[in-house]
């Protein structure tokens, strides 16, 4: 997606230990106009009639995953990343390692809120390792729900997280791999 590597060039940074920080416009202060563009470029690559629920993790794939949900009238739910008195019942769950807090996080949703019956789209809005979609991943399995793709906005395609992904078989779209970046130079990934 030509508008959203743009953005990443003019505005993101890479910071030490291959952090790329998009902050200004993605995960932090929101660009809703950006993503209105990012989901319907996922409306061009899902069949959203197909899909009953989007998913995303808890924090930053929240924004884009509500305005993917909000374009395409389906409902959206997050796995939380600790758990609360006011989820009552049954849990999901799946253990992931957290690129971003370096530790292990358990991932958890409700099984009030996912069933064998749903047809579920995963939204994030930035992969590196591709642990919180893998978890993610193990949720809807675990729910026997339908996995029917996986919606990414950036990808580290040098961390291969991405990558392992499509090997095992998902239907993963991401709209801007980064395959390097450093200081003022951010290569992407030929599309496909």
């Amino acid at each position: 997606m030509q508008e959203l590597k743009e953005r990443i060039v003019r505005e993101g940074k890479v910071l030490p230990g291959n952090i790329i920080k998009v902050d200004g416009f993605l995960n932090h202060r929101i660009d809703t106009e950006l993503m209105e563009h990012i989901a319907e470029e996922f409306g061009r690559s899902f069949n959203m009639d197909d899909v009953t629920i989007i998913l995303t993790a808890e924090a930053s794939g929240i924004a884009l995953s509500a305005i993917v949900a909000q374009h395409f009238h389906k409902p959206m739910i997050f796995a939380k990343k600790a758990k609360s008195d006011n989820i009552e019942g049954g849990l999901y769950q799946s253990d992931i390692f957290s690129y971003t807090y370096k530790k292990k996080v358990t991932l958890l949703v409700s099984k009030e809120w996912l069933s064998s019956e749903d047809k579920v789209l995963i939204i994030d809005d930035f992969m590196a390792n591709g642990e919180a979609i893998r978890g993610l991943c193990d949720i809807v399995k675990a729910a026997g729900a339908t996995l029917v793709g996986i919606g990414c906005a950036v990808e580290k395609g040098f961390q291969g997280g991405g990558d392992r992904l499509r090997a095992a078989g998902e239907n993963l779209k991401s709209l801007a791999i980064i395959e390097s970046a450093e200081p003022g130079n951010i290569v992407f990934r030929d599309d496909d």
